[in-house]
């Protein structure tokens, strides 16, 4: 597993690669919600009112590293995260920023 530090405008954030085989499971978790990689279950989150987005690569098949999961697009964010701002086609780094 790795484990970086990722600095947003307004704080730090802990992003996280766990490989899982051919994929990886990928996320950003700030103090206030997270955004992943396909494989996280943001509906599941939501049942627990936790802001939580999943995010699309810009290329290639699947989001690789924190990297990729900041420069993808997200596709689906769930009703907490929808509050605080975030919505389809933003960048998983401007979703960060608002959670």
């Amino acid at each position: 597993m790795e484990h970086v530090r990722v600095s947003l405008p307004e704080k730090e954030a802990e992003g996280f690669v766990i490989p899982l085989g051919p994929a990886n499971l990928v996320f950003v978790k700030t103090d206030l919600g997270l955004v992943g990689c396909g494989a996280v279950d943001v509906a599941a989150l939501e049942k627990f009112g936790y802001p939580a987005a999943k995010v699309r690569p810009v290329d290639g098949p699947s989001i690789r590293d924190v990297d990729d999961l900041l420069t993808g697009i997200i596709v689906m964010a769930n009703g907490p995260a929808s509050e605080r701002g975030v919505v389809p086609g933003m960048t998983g780094k401007k979703a960060l920023e608002l959670l």
